[in-house]
């Protein structure tokens, strides 16, 4: 089996740490991608019929936030080569979700079998790119710390309406201490294709959040007294809204475990 590759990067397209994750995925491992293949973007996906594609892409223009486009299949299409020269949709995924009528049917790691020639993949932004912007800080990043996936959140925040496309944004979190909150605010608002600034810091329950240790996708990772949880929106809502809106097929990530790309997060940063 291919050994994921976190830390060294090389000059060739064939050893890139990038390309050697996603053959690692693509030959059935499966983990958790942050931190893995620093300095590549991860990504987000959800896959949709044809016939909900433009409605989509208005709901990401509408929500910018938690929906950065950061690619675009053609229809039927399992290649986006601006992305990855050999990144095959259907397999490249440590894990992925299975949508009927709004509800996970399936959670392979292999998705040829559901492909369909009217597909379209959407590729959203995902905050692991900058993440390692704020690693580069020396600000620690609590679910990687601890080698689980980030904790992330349903919210009361209402997302802008497109066709059948609704419901509320989802949010992940890591605490930091008041005066590292601010600091982060500022470094993350550099990466509006990955998220950009947080959308609120502190009091869960003003955004619905009940318990903060229980999230609803992720796992959980503890918040220390002298620390607040920063919350930025998340490329999970999507999943929220399939189930909201009971679309008949969709396919998506799992939560946490990212389509890792050959984009360098540099370039996700406007200054």
């Amino acid at each position: 089996m291919t050994v994921l590759v976190a830390a060294q990067q090389t000059e060739t397209p064939d050893t890139l740490p990038s390309r050697k994750a996603r053959l690692a995925y693509r030959e059935g491992q499966v983990a958790s991608t942050a931190g893995i293949a620093p300095g590549f973007v991860q990504g987000n996906l959800a896959i949709l019929p044809a016939d909900y594609a433009g409605a989509f892409h208005r709901f990401c223009q509408l929500n910018p936030k938690p929906c950065p486009i950061i690619g675009m299949s053609d229809v039927g299409s399992p290649f986006i080569p601006a992305l990855g020269a050999d990144l095959d949709i259907r397999t490249d995924v440590p894990r992925y979700r299975v949508w009927r009528d709004g509800e996970v049917v399936d959670e392979p790691t292999d998705v040829t079998k559901y492909w369909r020639d009217d597909l379209v993949t959407f590729v959203l932004g995902c905050s692991f790119s900058f993440e390692e912007a704020l690693l580069d800080e020396g600000m620690p990043i609590r679910h990687i710390e601890q080698n689980v996936r980030v904790p992330m959140y349903r919210t009361n925040i209402a997302c802008g309406e497109a066709g059948p496309f609704a419901g509320p944004m989802v949010v992940s979190m890591r605490p930091f201490k008041p005066a590292d909150a601010i600091r982060a605010v500022q470094i993350t608002s550099r990466y509006p294709a990955v998220h950009g600034a947080p959308v609120h810091l502190g009091h869960p329950h003003l955004i619905g959040i009940k318990d903060i240790s229980k999230p609803d996708y992720g796992d959980p990772v503890p918040v220390a007294d002298d620390e607040i949880p920063v919350f930025w929106a998340c490329g999970v809502t999507p999943q929220s809204v399939i189930n909201a809106a009971k679309l008949p097929f969709a396919i998506t990530h799992s939560p946490g475990l990212m389509l890792v790309t050959d984009l360098k997060n540099r370039t996700m940063a406007v200054i």
